[in-house]
């Protein structure tokens, strides 16, 4: 069995350190830009909320990005690996990143190793952020259902 060594922790904890914060304000730099830059649909307050939701998914499939290549950084230095219907192609790893990030977790690629601390620090994150986009458009359904017709 391998044993990793204190620097390869470091260097797990700090891909993983990284991903949150990246991802963490790309999404605070959308809903913040979604709040200034939304008056322009002021006098049409459905698209607003559609306009929100939109742009919440578009950085939400960013911040999945951001994991998908934190999972390619971590398989690459060895801190770990991901294994079953795994193939290492892009698309398996943004695959991944999609089960983790929405906390579903299918079951058919699964971490080994110190990267799996990655997997459970995605989905915390996830969870964490995709809640936040909920709160954020439950306040613009609200200010929205207060203004139509």
């Amino acid at each position: 069995m391998n044993e990793h060594t204190f620097l390869e922790h470091m260097g797990n904890f700090g891909v993983i350190c990284l991903a949150v914060i990246l991802a963490t304000v790309v999404h605070y730099g959308v809903l913040k830009r979604l709040n200034a830059g939304a008056l322009f649909i002021k006098r049409y307050p459905r698209w607003r909320l559609l306009y929100g939701v939109v742009m919440s998914l578009v950085a939400h499939v960013v911040e999945i990005a951001i994991f998908a290549g934190a999972y390619g950084i971590s398989t690459a230095s060895q801190f770990g690996y991901l294994e079953g219907n795994f193939s290492s192609s892009i698309a398996d790893y943004f695959y991944f990143s999609f089960a983790a990030f929405t906390t579903v977790g299918f079951g058919d690629i699964v971490p080994v190793g110190p990267v799996r601390l990655l997997a459970g620090m995605e989905a915390l994150t996830g969870f964490v952020l995709i809640t936040w986009t909920a709160s954020y458009l439950y306040i613009e359904m609200t200010r929205t259902w207060g203004v139509e017709d």
